[in-house]
């Protein structure tokens, strides 16, 4: 069947005047992107947010040191979340694919439940609802399990798309050799459907990382709340901000570049 013109300007490689497009479109990109980028360098020094009472402090080790740990506290949720999220989306995935009805359905509800509550409710909830009943949380879970929550969610949604990647000849071969559901499912589908998801899941911390801002809720000590503590101390708002947002760009960047290698190197494994 032929490919209609949407598929051919996506798919198909392009021919010399395609290219040449592409190249100018590329250019053009670039010129306005230094243009914006030299505009908003000179409104900043223009407002004085260059002066050297904004920026000395950044060179100093103290401020540093807080920076840092600020940057581990906020790797220490990600991490934890992360983690925590790919087994419990794991255990739904498995609880909404079951053939238990009942299962399927509490299984259900807990996904669309947990994928439509902002995980800022969610902390929300953890720092005022159980303090009333004489229990205590540190502020690390506080933040934890609710983007954990939010996290398995969408998890077991990208586990449950993996599941129906996988060819059903490969379903139905494990099945020829009498292989139990489980049996058939842990040695046969599981292992494709983790190549496949693989990249999507080191994709989603991207997600998990950004969630931990809301840790300034509960003053858990991640990167923002000490940005927060540095711009009180030194009246530095916005280059304080912007150092935090290169900082938060370059973690997420290197996340997307680490799923996208695994990506290419899952599609030559199954290429080979």
């Amino acid at each position: 069947m032929a490919m209609t013109r949407t598929e051919r300007a996506l798919f198909e490689i392009g021919g010399p005047k395609a290219r040449r497009r592409i190249i100018v479109g590329t250019v053009t990109s670039a010129i306005l992107l230094a243009l914006l980028l030299a505009w908003v360098v000179y409104r900043f020094y223009e407002k004085g947010q260059l002066d050297y009472r904004y920026w000395y402090f950044f060179g100093q080790a103290n401020v540093l040191a807080f920076l840092g740990a600020g940057l581990v506290g906020t790797l220490r949720a990600a991490l934890g979340a992360g983690a925590i999220a790919l087994v419990a989306g794991m255990l739904l995935m498995l609880c909404r694919t079951s053939s238990i009805r009942p299962l399927s359905w509490i299984a259900t509800t807990i996904i669309e439940f947990l994928r439509g509550t902002p995980t800022l409710l969610f902390i929300y909830f953890l720092f005022l609802v159980p303090a009333q009943f004489g229990l205590h949380m540190s502020t690390y879970w506080m933040v934890v399990i609710p983007t954990s929550a939010y996290a398995s969610a969408v998890l077991a949604e990208v586990y449950r798309a993996g599941v129906a990647a996988v060819p059903s000849g490969q379903k139905e071969a494990g099945i020829s050799l009498g292989l139990a559901d489980s049996q058939n499912f842990r040695y046969i589908v599981m292992p494709q459907m983790l190549r496949i998801v693989t990249p999507t899941l080191v994709a989603q911390l991207v997600v998990v990382v950004k969630d931990t801002t809301f840790g300034y809720v509960v003053t858990y000590p991640e990167l923002m709340v000490n940005a927060k503590v540095v711009i009180a101390n030194f009246s530095s708002l916005v280059p304080v901000y912007l150092v935090v947002a290169i900082v938060y760009v370059l973690i997420n960047y290197a996340i997307s570049r680490f799923a996208n290698w695994l990506s290419h190197r899952n599609s030559i494994d199954i290429l080979v």
